[in-house]
């Protein structure tokens, strides 16, 4: 047996058993990846991340996310939990930076919350979307939309009037896992944040995810041009729940949350 040390971190969480789960596992080299994407499936979590020391030096270290069925292109939830992984380990550290394959170097740094509590910011790439009709998603989706927003990288937004019509939502999955791995995100004005939305990502396996990074990325340039300002609070209206400090800092969006480690242990990968 190989022993992967395993992490299991609720990331925009300040409790266990909130926020969005995630499974940190660092590695010293990459192994073929229908290793990693079996990893992945035993897990079950919406996303593993899998994190190697980077050889190149333009990071850290080098990210992959897995979710039971697919590796994606990014994900922000498991980069805030690898985040914590490596800070949480040497407080003298502030900033640790990843390589990605397809969304460019990310970082995660200290930070001080709304609340005045420590916590994390985040910075991701931020974006943008144009305003579309898809007639077959929002059908799926249901409600009164009032705009639909998309970016060719499989991002879709649905704008509605209130959050309780996006809380009242009961999408149909079968019919979005038939549009492929897009991401769909119902969103409207907050009553105790500025935004509050839910994601549904049925094609990548993931029904309703818990609370989504790289839809907040989405939603930072939306919600800023909406707002008239580059910063404002979100929460993701999961069962689980998590709040989301947005900002929009040129073309990064700079998420901010906090993460609660759950279990610590120790993967067995048969040799």
């Amino acid at each position: 047996m190989t022993k992967i040390p395993y992490a299991h971190i609720d990331a925009f969480a300040d409790r266990p058993f909130t926020g969005n789960q995630a499974a940190v596992m660092p590695l010293d080299s990459w192994p073929e990846d229908d290793v990693l994407q079996a990893i992945g499936e035993e897990n079950n979590f919406a996303e593993t991340a899998f994190i190697v020391p980077d050889k190149s030096g333009e990071a850290d270290f080098e990210l992959r996310w897995f979710t039971p069925s697919v590796e994606i292109r990014l994900c922000g939830h498991a980069t805030l939990a690898s985040g914590h992984f490596i800070l949480s380990q040497d407080n003298a550290k502030d900033l640790v930076t990843f390589r990605t394959r397809k969304a460019g170097i990310l970082s995660v740094q200290r930070g001080v919350m709304a609340d005045a509590q420590p916590g994390y910011d985040m910075a991701l790439p931020a974006i943008t979307t144009e305003q579309t009709d898809l007639p077959e998603a929002a059908k799926a989706m249901g409600g009164e939309i009032l705009e639909i927003w998309r970016n060719p990288d499989h991002y879709n937004l649905f704008r509605y009037g209130s959050a309780e019509e996006v809380l009242a939502l009961r999408p149909d999955m079968k019919a979005l896992a038939a549009l492929g791995h897009d991401s769909f995100t119902a969103t409207a004005p907050g009553t105790e944040t500025d935004v509050v939305s839910r994601v549904f990502v049925p094609g990548a396996g993931v029904d309703e995810d818990s609370v989504t990074g790289s839809a907040h990325c989405v939603l930072t340039p939306y919600w800023a041009g909406q707002l008239g300002r580059d910063s404002f609070t979100a929460y993701q209206a999961s069962e689980r729940g998590g709040h989301v400090g947005c900002r929009l800092d040129g073309d990064k969006a700079i998420l901010s949350g906090k993460c609660v480690t759950v279990v610590e242990g120790v993967f067995n990968l048969p040799d």
